[in-house]
């Protein structure tokens, strides 16, 4: 036999003898590179069995590794240790991490100097000394092994790899002491000053925010050196809030040459060949229904009568007709997962050309859509549906206010609306049956309260405003409800993989607590060892009236996990269906983009894209928590600004958490959190006790427990940490009245 010494080497005809052939993976290999070496599973298999270190050489004669594939090789083991999957000794041997009892993991870095790994397999973390976290940062992969046990019973661990640096930015503020410059990082999980040479500091001054690279990595002896690569100027400037977040949590923010540029290739409208193979809805009077804010639409409803029941027509922007899979456009959407919306900016997940023009159902103006044609009977049940490609043209761009003005009564809609009013009559009647249908399946609706902050020209808070859902609002909720759950359907019946939005019931453990919990206020939570969304529906139902139901509210929604993407249907425990996914914004999600690539693979009766759903699933869960995180920081740094100009006044509020280390109180009306510090608490030694979620006094027996009414004073508010402290006011003073202003609604998350 004869083989090529020229290109790629061997080809898949290849033949491999002695233990190399035995490779299960041998196959794959081949179909991947064209000179196929031995699989990492294999390799890690000879290793097991072999059952002792090896070294190089005798690792290639083991896997008869070729002269010219030893450059390769070396390079896999290489990229092996650099995963954590092997590692050499002290003499250069390549051996098993799990065979020296090394635990792989995430550090996970703590603002007081501490940190944890947070091992890949599961199980305890490992706690990490200050010593031990001054040669990490956090994010960075380790391996590292138990090395004892600590005062508080929890395993401690030593580095003994760094595997993978986690960072290669930070964002913080630029200071100089004694002629030395460092950074403070904005991540308080980064604990240690990262040192920034004179040369490397280029013009910023001290005080600045800046980004810094990294060029020189922690040791145990040496602080990480940086070089300063954007300075993004004062710490109160306008914006600086949210370009903080970004840097801080890494999220994509600027568009990549390439994907500009696709972008920008793109036609301003439907062209005409676009047509081909879609249904023409052109005549059907859609709307679109959002906040008076919203600038992308990607979902336009319609509602008509048909016997004695309903057809509910969604129609969705069709995104998948221009962003391809693994062209420019895709890649970056799935790098940032979602869009993120923060107060007065929105990061999107495509670039504007399709966010707010292409992909946007603007009024008066042809759209290509993919759409949820759904036949409803009369008692608000899904009947039967169909998905197909359409051209639609949007009749009117309408805001929740309006329709529920005109819905209510409240006003007329003007002479170019009001041919509408019907069929949005007909969407208010349908709601109330959807309504009644999901009380009756036992979906939990957890009551909360929504804000919206209102602006001065510099960009900072002037009031905070309560915002509650209309009908209107909870009207567009279950269409998209309804949209969603036929799409999951779709992809059962059809066996085709897809994401879905899964949201599992509590933890044995989780439940047990709860159920501790409620047993001490003589409630009790039905369903057994199985409980449903409906128990805690009806639980829910029997407190709503108690003085201490936020509370009751509050615990039983933290015994519940939160709502993710598998390619595994486990169901939505909250919505109570036995299938869902999301498919209605494909403009700001990319798991729904993927759900409309999927319902047309379909629909083409095509074999859907190969790709690996599990992963994608948790990098998309992962990019949502991310955008969360991020806004919650501006959020709270912008109320932190506010509170400064409400320093010594006095508020009502209520016990929203309650710590180790103090109680968190949310004012009334003015919807601010802050913290009352335990040794505000008085003169006592104050112990928590988790499972009660209260901090009891040992002397005085006081207690403060979540979901009590307290008063407290504005002390502190500190922008350089986003918090805000207040004390308790024993005595009654005068409490600060606040002005309340007209509410408006808001969209809310649908699962």
């Amino acid at each position: 036999m004869s083989t090529k010494k020229s290109g790629r080497g061997r080809g898949k005809g290849t033949e491999f003898k002695g233990l190399r052939a035995q490779d299960p993976y041998l196959e794959r290999e081949k179909a991947k590179y064209g000179q196929p070496l031995p699989s990492r599973e294999f390799i890690r298999q000879v290793l097991e069995k072999e059952g002792r270190p090896l070294s190089f050489g005798a690792l290639v004669g083991l896997l008869s590794i070729k002269e010219d594939e030893l450059p390769l090789f070396q390079r896999r083991l290489g990229a092996m240790a650099r995963d954590g999957d092997l590692m050499q000794n002290r003499r250069e041997e390549w051996c098993l991490p799990s065979k020296l009892d090394l635990i792989r993991g995430k550090v996970q870095g703590h603002p007081d100097g501490f940190g944890f790994v947070v091992p890949d397999e599961g199980g305890d973390d490992l706690f990490l000394s200050p010593k031990e976290m001054h040669q990490v940062l956090h994010g960075d992969r380790v391996l590292a092994r138990i090395s004892g046990i600590d005062r508080r019973g929890r395993p401690e661990g030593k580095i003994v790899e760094i595997l993978e640096r986690g960072l290669n930015k930070v964002v913080g503020r630029y200071y100089q002491e004694h002629g030395v410059g460092f950074l403070v990082a904005e991540n308080r999980r980064i604990n240690q000053d990262i040192l920034i040479p004179r040369e490397n500091a280029a013009h910023a001054k001290p005080g600045q925010v800046v980004t810094v690279e990294i060029v020189s990595w922690p040791s145990k002896h040496t602080e990480a050196v940086g070089k300063v690569v954007e300075v993004l100027g004062d710490f109160t400037g306008p914006g600086m809030e949210i370009e903080i977040a970004l840097r801080k949590h890494e999220l994509p923010h600027v568009f990549p040459p390439e994907a500009e540029a696709l972008a920008k290739k793109l036609p301003k409208k439907v062209l005409k060949k676009d047509w081909k193979g879609r249904e023409d809805l052109t005549q059907l009077p859609l709307v679109t229904i959002d906040g008076e804010t919203a600038k992308d639409f990607d979902d336009a409803v319609y509602c008509e009568k048909k016997g004695r029941g309903w057809r509910l027509v969604v129609a969705i922007a069709d995104v998948s007709h221009y962003v391809k899979p693994g062209d420019a456009l895709d890649t970056e959407g799935y790098s940032r997962g979602n869009s993120v919306y923060f107060p007065r900016r929105v990061i999107p997940m495509l670039p504007e050309e399709l966010s707010n023009g292409l992909c946007s159902l603007n009024p008066q103006v042809e759209r290509l859509c993919m759409v949820s044609d759904i036949e409803i009977d009369a008692q608000g049940n899904l009947k039967d549906y169909r998905f197909y490609p359409a051209v639609m043209f949007s009749h009117a761009r309408l805001t929740y206010e309006q329709v529920w003005s005109w819905l209510s009564g409240e006003a007329k809609p003007g002479k170019e609306h009001k041919a509408l009013l019907p069929h949005l009559q007909n969407l208010e009647k349908l709601f109330h049956l959807l309504l009644k249908n999901r009380q009756k399946r036992g979906a939990i609706d957890f009551e909360s309260v929504e804000t919206r902050m209102f602006f001065d020209d510099a960009g900072k808070i002037t009031r905070i405003e309560p915002v509650q859902r209309n009908d209107a609002h909870k009207l567009i909720e279950e269409c998209m409800l309804a949209a969603n759950t036929c799409a999951a359907d779709f992809l059962l019946k059809n066996h085709i993989p897809g994401l879905y939005r899964i949201h599992e019931g509590p933890t044995p453990e989780k439940l047990q607590a709860l159920r501790g919990f409620m047993g001490e206020f003589g409630l009790q939570l039905g369903g057994g060892e199985d409980p449903q969304a409906r128990d805690y529906a009806v639980l829910l139902e029997k407190i709503k009236s108690r003085p201490d139901a936020q509370l009751l509210q509050t615990v039983m929604l933290r015994s519940l996990k939160q709502a993710m993407y598998s390619p595994d249907n486990a169901g939505h425990f909250g919505l109570a269906y036995d299938h869902y996914t999301h498919f209605t914004s494909p403009i700001r999600r990319y798991p729904d983009l993927l759900v409309h690539r999927a319902i047309k693979a379909g629909l083409r009766k095509e074999k859907p894209l190969k790709q690996p759903l599990a992963e994608i699933g948790m990098h998309c869960s992962a990019t949502e928590r991310r955008a969360d995180e991020a806004t919650r920081d501006v959020e709270a740094w912008l109320k932190t600004y506010y509170m400064r100009d409400h320093i010594g006044n006095v508020y009502a509020g209520t016990v929203s958490s309650v710590t180790s280390f103090g109680i968190f109180v949310a004012l009334d009306d003015v919807f601010v959190e802050g913290l009352v510090h335990v040794t505000e608490l008085g003169q006592d030694y104050f112990h928590y006790d988790q499972t009660k979620h209260w901090l009891i006094g040992e002397r005085t027996g006081k207690r403060f427990r979540l979901g009590d009414r307290v008063t407290v004073k504005v002390v502190r508010a500190d922008i350089e940490t986003s918090k805000i402290d207040f004390t308790l006011v024993e005595k009654p003073q005068h409490i600060k009245p606040v002005q309340k202003a007209e509410k408006r609604p808001r969209r809310k998350k649908t699962g």
